[in-house]
């Protein structure tokens, strides 16, 4: 079962991580599902660390999506602060600009700029769909957004996780790979681009050795170049992972 934060039903309250860990055993409870290999994506994560020692004669094991991080630090509490903005030099590739014209044109922009596109269902979740064909206003509410990924943040606790656990995170590809990328017009510039770069690693590194510290035989895995949406844009290598995660779980 793969949890993300995406609702059908839109209420405007009842996203507190507990309430969603109680969600996700209704669920499991209605469709007579007694035991699972749980999949979290991002911010569904939570959910995730939440359920499993609550319920841990319902899992299998659990697999995080960049889903096994820490979202009450922030790359100052570990030291590497984030460079000002304004010092960041600019990038070579200018983003590639929305086609609203028709949900597939809109795919096909997607692909073009970052080499993959949310399948068209998921964009007729978040967008108006016209008369015409073309893509509406978003359906995407604020409040809602801000429930899920700011009010409903909490630290993990994974001491109490008693499964199988597979972590797979994106991660840069090397300094340089990535300076490549940029149009860099002086050493300050170049600074700035690399303290980012150090400051994004510190903070993976941290949410790493804290999921390692309450569940040590983790099996973390990190996909250089993947985006957070990384079962789209490195789909083969996470269904590679998942498989073969799931492959060892046989009689838990």
């Amino acid at each position: 079962m793969l949890l993300t934060a995406q609702v059908l039903d839109k209420p405007t309250t009842g996203y507190a991580v507990q309430r969603s860990a109680n969600d996700v055993l209704e669920v499991l409870n209605s469709l007579n599902v007694q035991k699972s290999l749980l999949v979290g994506h991002s911010c569904a994560g939570q959910i995730l660390t939440m359920f499993a020692p609550q319920h841990s004669d319902r899992v299998h094991g659990l697999v995080y999506l960049d889903g096994a991080g820490d979202p009450t630090l922030t790359p100052a509490d570990v030291g590497a602060p984030m460079p000002d903005p304004a010092m960041l030099p600019r990038s070579i590739k200018p983003p590639t600009a929305p086609d609203y014209t028709s949900f597939e044109a809109l795919r096909v922009a997607q692909r073009s700029g970052r080499g993959w596109a949310f399948p068209e269902a998921e964009l007729r979740q978040q967008f108006v769909a016209n008369p015409d064909g073309s893509v509406g206003r978003s359906l995407l509410s604020p409040v809602i957004r801000r429930a899920i990924t700011v009010d409903a943040r909490v630290k993990p606790d994974y001491s109490g996780v008693r499964v199988p656990v597979l972590a797979i995170y994106q991660r840069d590809r090397s300094f340089e790979e990535v300076a490549a990328g940029y149009a860099i017009r002086n050493e300050q510039e170049r600074a700035a681009l690399r303290q980012e770069y150090a400051a994004t690693r510190a903070l993976y590194t941290r949410w790493q050795h804290q999921l390692l510290a309450g569940v040590p035989t983790a099996r973390i895995v990190e996909l250089p170049g993947a985006s957070l949406f990384m079962f789209l844009s490195n789909e083969a290598d996470v269904l590679r992972e998942i498989r073969a995660f799931a492959a060892t779980l046989t009689g838990q």
